[in-house]
């Protein structure tokens, strides 16, 4: 095994194998590791430009019974400062959202013991009737696990009436490290890996568009990182040939502020930006049936996230008009609609205002620009 026979199979868009993907996360320069992702990057991605998005992250609930190690945002069941957002709320945010060019919802929320899939197809339907040109991008597999156990129904029950009630599309909240060991010490109360993954498949056997996450920095080893990325690449091996399946992954570090991963564990996020940067290329160059890649800026920062997109991330994400949960771990990260665009122009590209399908959007005309450049 040599670096320039593996730079030929990741040039040629072959999978790599672990073994590959750890010898050149060891071995290769950051630099030659940053050019190779690039190249297939506009191989992959030839219009050059770098996408990004406008929408808002809102939470159905902050009730969450999974008790996850590195979230500061969840209250336990009967806690003073518990909520269920009711429409009202929804209609005040979405109207903001539309008035300030967004076209979308991230709508995820805790595992709430009470909560059903009776409530959220309630909840997805009401939204689409009185806004039917909001996309709706919804839950998660381990949200979707929790849907299903308490209703005793299977995946393909849940998500089809998900997709029925407006579910356009499943983000890929709670992969964390799809390595159960991993799972059973950070996140221990949401589904397996196995089940993240068979959640993912049947989505994409319903040709609902997916994205796939992975939240690194913690207590996970480098072997299981590139075990993670072979788990996803292989179910989207799976789909079926004309659907989307994956549109775009983005790998995140861990926000260790507050956390109890932290303050019990003694675990902190020691990523640095060159560590953030290899996994950006090798992301790129172990998963060549995704895509897009994305930087994560919201956890790294602008001049990381920058040169991320000369190491193979096509794509900055969404400015996030809201977003309560990384930030709750410390993420102090902020972008603006006009700042995310020079940023990208900095780093030397054009941007390019898209949807959650990576197709293009015009910019519309920002009304309250006082508001969103904060």
């Amino acid at each position: 095994m040599t670096l320039n026979d593996l730079y030929h199979k990741a040039s040629a868009l072959r999978f790599l194998t672990q073994e590959e993907g750890i010898f050149l996360y060891q071995h290769a320069p950051l630099t030659e590791l940053m050019f190779i992702a690039d190249e297939l990057r506009k191989k992959q991605v030839p219009h050059g430009k770098v996408t990004w998005q406008i929408d808002r992250n809102v939470n159905t609930t902050n009730v969450c019974i999974a008790n996850c190690k590195f979230c500061n945002f969840y209250r336990v069941p009967g806690h003073p400062e518990a909520y269920i957002t009711d429409m009202q709320t929804y209609r005040k945010k979405i109207q903001e959202t539309i008035r300030w060019g967004g076209d979308q919802l991230l709508l995820q929320g805790g595992h709430h013991p009470e909560l059903g899939l009776d409530f959220y197809t309630k909840t997805f339907r009401q939204i689409k009737e009185e806004f039917p040109e909001i996309k709706l991008h919804t839950l998660g597999p381990p949200e979707v696990a929790h849907i299903c156990k308490l209703g005793k129904m299977s995946h393909r029950e849940v998500l089809t009436e998900l997709k029925k009630a407006g579910m356009d599309s499943l983000p890929g909240a709670g992969a964390e490290i799809l390595v159960d060991r991993v799972r059973r010490l950070i996140s221990k109360g949401k589904c397996g890996a196995d089940e993240w993954l068979a959640i993912m498949k049947e989505a994409h056997q319903q040709y609902i568009t997916t994205s796939a996450t992975m939240m690194f920095g913690h207590v996970e080893t480098i072997e299981e990182r590139f075990e993670h990325l072979i788990k996803i690449r292989e179910v989207q091996s799976e789909k079926p040939a004309d659907a989307k399946g994956f549109l775009a992954f983005i790998p995140w570090t861990f926000q260790d502020v507050d956390t109890l991963l932290a303050k019990i564990r003694g675990v902190h996020n020691l990523t640095t930006p060159e560590e953030y940067i290899r996994m950006i290329a090798l992301s790129r160059i172990m998963l060549p049936n995704i895509k897009n890649i994305q930087a994560s800026w919201l956890t790294v920062g602008k001049q990381t996230a920058q040169l991320c997109l000369h190491g193979g991330a096509n794509d900055f994400g969404s400015i996030m008009l809201e977003e309560n949960v990384v930030s709750a771990a410390g993420a102090p990260h902020r972008f603006t609609y006009k700042s995310i665009q020079d940023a990208i122009r900095e780093a030397g590209f054009e941007p390019q205002l898209r949807n959650q399908q990576y197709e293009w959007r015009i910019l519309p005309q920002i009304i309250e620009e006082q508001v969103i450049d904060y």
